[in-house]
């Protein structure tokens, strides 16, 4: 209370509301709190205008924007979002919007979450998707619960060529549940397919993959989805939804359950959120969907409207039969996407994709020709890849930030042996100047 000059009120005011608590000042209102712990001040400003405090708030948001090229993905990527998105989703009828459980005041939210659930099916190419998810790592953690369910088994077998971030969020679901998870350790970036084959039998609820996978690799995983259907398990598979512009769907490939992170579909970075996490997947499947699931119905005039339908949650089921604790969604950001995906269209996606693909193509062979770096693999790849550096990724990327250039994910906090490997993420943002910049730069980097 040292800076008594700005306190409202007076040495009697402030006696009386201790009093009215029962102590008798305020050190001993503090005394809990260990004196090294406590304010000797608190230093508050004098009062300012709106315009001042508008002025001084842009001014330390201004401090977190440092003129950085990005080059880091990872699963949050730095795309172009169309205006219309903003412009839409900022409508106060959809940003103000609360959980429709009165249907009859909330047809125009849940005909825009259903028409985010047909966008899904058609993006993965499966029948069925729920109203959305909190985010891709909470997706996985749903999909593996989802496997479970439908075939009675507690064996789940993890690629580890899934992002590290989605694992830990699987394996903090389930670890107090009964379930072994296995995990497959990557094989030069790609998965292990005679390891996953050795442990692979009629235990297994579901096989966990992802493609890109998080070293930025493509395989084509339609003979897995047999070999896994052989013994009667599940394949989920976690996607990037850009890349289903020029990739075979999950559906084509024989996916049962595909879930995803949606921020790459018009939601802005936010430093890593928030966001939404989709799931679809087969129709037989559809009963032990998570969360929510809006449903197209006629009421008794024949009038088209929607309902929440199928709401397996525990705010309507007993607890222990409800197949999500997740009672939510992440309605407006799932609207983004829909926006997003409405406004660039099914050749647009495929337009933007492929502008992906190609300047990541460029990055690659810029990158790849710097004496003493190469890359970790030679797998197909989308927009992602990863390269060898000669030296410790982590150091290298922390001396590039100086130069105002993000260079990717170094690899060896998250896998044992990869300290000198860094994934590179392109997106459309990128211009062929800044991409020559990076491999200028890096080589200066690898030479000192």
């Amino acid at each position: 209370m040292n800076d008594s000059h700005y306190c409202p009120h007076t040495p009697e005011e402030i006696q009386e509301m201790l009093s009215a608590i029962g102590v008798a000042s305020v050190e001993e209102l503090f005394a809990p709190i260990p004196a090294e712990l406590r304010a000797t001040t608190f230093n508050i400003p004098p009062g300012m205008s709106e315009f001042e405090t508008f002025s001084r708030m842009q001014e330390i948001a201004g401090e977190n924007s440092q003129g950085m090229t990005h080059f880091i993905g990872g699963g949050f990527y730095d795309h172009i979002i169309p205006s219309v998105v903003d412009h839409l989703a900022n409508r106060s009828e959809f940003y103000t919007a609360y959980t429709p459980y009165q249907p009859e005041c909330s047809q125009g939210t849940l005909q825009a979450l259903f028409e985010y659930q047909t966008a899904i099916c058609r993006l993965t190419g499966l029948d069925v998707s729920n109203a959305s998810l909190y985010d891709g790592g909470t997706a996985c953690a749903e999909a593996a619960m989802m496997a479970l369910r439908v075939t009675g088994r507690n064996k789940i077998v993890l690629d580890c060529c899934v992002s590290p971030f989605s694992r830990q969020v699987l394996k903090t679901y389930l670890f107090n549940l009964d379930v072994e998870i296995i995990e497959i350790a990557p094989l030069n970036g790609l998965l292990d397919r005679s390891a996953l084959a050795a442990v692979l039998d009629d235990s297994v609820a579901a096989v966990l993959i992802q493609n890109p996978n998080f070293f930025g690799s493509i395989e084509d995983f339609s003979a897995l989805a047999e070999q896994v259907h052989g013994v009667g398990a599940l394949l989920i598979g976690s996607v990037y939804p850009i890349s289903l512009g020029i990739l075979k769907s999950p559906g084509e490939i024989g996916i049962d359950i595909a879930v995803g992170d949606g921020q790459s579909l018009g939601n802005p970075l936010s430093f890593g959120g928030p966001s939404f996490g989709f799931i679809a997947a087969k129709k037989t499947f559809i009963r032990n969907m998570p969360g929510r699931i809006v449903g197209e119905t006629v009421d008794r005039n024949g009038t088209r409207g929607y309902v929440l339908t199928l709401q397996a949650r525990e705010q309507h089921i007993k607890r222990h039969k409800a197949t999500s604790n997740i009672c939510s969604n992440q309605g407006l950001c799932a609207l983004r996407g829909l926006i997003f995906l409405s406004s660039v269209g099914k050749e647009g996606l495929a337009d933007l994709a492929g502008l992906n693909r190609d300047k990541a193509e460029y990055a690659k062979a810029a990158l790849s020709e710097i004496s003493g770096v190469t890359l970790l693999q030679a797998a197909v790849t989308f927009n992602e890849f990863t390269l060898v550096l000669p030296k410790n990724a982590a150091a290298v990327v922390a001396g590039l930030l100086e130069l105002g250039i993000a260079a990717g994910v170094p690899l060896g906090q998250y896998y044992a042996g990869l300290e000198n490997c860094l994934v590179v993420t392109v997106t459309e943002k990128r211009t062929k100047k800044e991409i020559d910049l990076f491999a200028k730069e890096l080589e200066v980097a690898l030479c000192n």
